[in-house]
Parts: C-alpha cells; sequence; structure tokens
C-alpha cells in the first residue's frame, strides 16, 4: 500500500498509486470472551478464548491462497493472538504489533460498565471524547494512545503486501478506521465492532475508500 495518513480532524486517506485495483485491509476483533465476562470490562486481565470463541475464530479462518498474498498483525492480547492463531490453521504467519495493545482502563478490570460509571461517573465519557490530559492508571495518555494508533496506521499503508490482515481489540480497530478515513477520534463511537467479526477497508485508485463494517459477522454471510 502507499498513501498517507490524514492529520487529526482531516479528511481524505490512504492514496494508492499504480493500477488503481482494490487493496484491502481487514481488521478481525478476537472472539467471545465467555460468559463470566460478559459485559465486563477486561484489560490487564489477559484471558483466553472460551470454547465459543475458539469455535468463532475457526469460522473466521482466512484462506491458504490468501495467506501468501497478505501481512498478519496481531495484538499482544492473548485471546488476540489465539484467535490469529486458529484462524490461520496453526501455521504461526502473523508478528505482533505492541502499537495494536488497546488502551489500559485498569483499576476497572472485570467490572461491569454500569460499576464503572459507578465508581467513576465522567470517566467514560473522557475517554470516549479523547480528552486531551486524560491519563490511565498505568501512565498511558490520550496524545501517548493518539501516536502510536497513527504509527500502526502509517506502517500499514506503507507495507507492499496485496493486503494486511489485523486481528485487533475493537477499540483499537475503531481508532484505526477513523485513522483511515481523516475523522476526528471522537467519531470511533459510530462504528460497531462486534465480537469475532470482520470490517474491511477497501482503497481504491484516486484514493476512493469505502469501509464496509461489520461485513462479515459470523452466521450474515
Amino acid at each position: 500500500m502507499s498513501g498517507k495518513i490524514p492529520e487529526e480532524g482531516g479528511r481524505g486517506g490512504p492514496v494508492r498509486s499504480g493500477d488503481g485495483m482494490a487493496e484491502r485491509l481487514i481488521l478481525i476483533r478476537h472472539g467471545d470472551l465467555g460468559e463470566r465476562w460478559r459485559g465486563r470490562y477486561v484489560g490487564r486481565i489477559d484471558v483466553p478464548l472460551s470454547a465459543e470463541g475458539r469455535q468463532q475464530a475457526v469460522a473466521l479462518a482466512i484462506p491458504v491462497d490468501r495467506m501468501d498474498r497478505a501481512r498478519f498483525w496481531v495484538s499482544p492480547l492473548l485471546r488476540t493472538r489465539e484467535t490469529a492463531e486458529i484462524a490461520l490453521g496453526g501455521t504461526g504467519r502473523f508478528e505482533v504489533d505492541e502499537n495494536l495493545r488497546e488502551i489500559d482502563f485498569g483499576r476497572w478490570d472485570g467490572m461491569s460498565f454500569p460499576e464503572i460509571l459507578a465508581a467513576d461517573p465522567d470517566a467514560v465519557d473522557r475517554w470516549s471524547a479523547m480528552e486531551e490530559g486524560f491519563v490511565f492508571p498505568e501512565g498511558e495518555g490520550i496524545a501517548d494512545f493518539r501516536k502510536r494508533i497513527r504509527a500502526a496506521a502509517e506502517r500499514i499503508i506503507a507495507d507492499p503486501a496485496e493486503s494486511v490482515v489485523l486481528f485487533a481489540h475493537g477499540g483499537v480497530i475503531r481508532f484505526l478506521i477513523c485513522r483511515f478515513l481523516g475523522l476526528p477520534d471522537r467519531h470511533h463511537l459510530l462504528f460497531e465492532i462486534g465480537p469475532a467479526s470482520v470490517s474491511e477497508i477497501r482503497v481504491g485508485g484516486g484514493g476512493v475508500l469505502t469501509l464496509l463494517n461489520d461485513r462479515h459477522h459470523l452466521g450474515v454471510g
């Protein structure tokens, strides 16, 4: 891929040079965490996939011919790495990218979102609005988060592979979509990324960019 990532709040996206054929950025969220964690935030608790999540990962299997034409990057989360390992047929043909780790809410691990809101009523709103100065328990702030997501996006468009497949947490995927579409980060809430789902960004000639959001939900076709 070739092109550039727009500055914050700008428009446009990666621009493909050459023959104008569509290139694809495929974004895969890890599968289900099981009933114990349903509706609860899981950050530093690095839990494995449930049996249901493993079944979902099998359904996301990547065809062998695509493996030969794509690059596969994975966030460091255990459940995400397990999803990639299963989807890639145990070939291990992926690279872990630390820039794709989710932002760490830390003290809220294992809490439901109503419990989080009760403990810190404004925190989720501040995070959703991507307010400057908001620092998470591990010390990473919004500016740090933006910096590494931008680095991941720039690496993607510089990659010569026909397509790049990312296995990552839904929140990271949302911000990568904003980077590619040139939207302000606060727009990330517009993108619904379900469990074990696939979103696809097509980049055509002249920089024409289309987002197929959750087109391949498990069982949807």
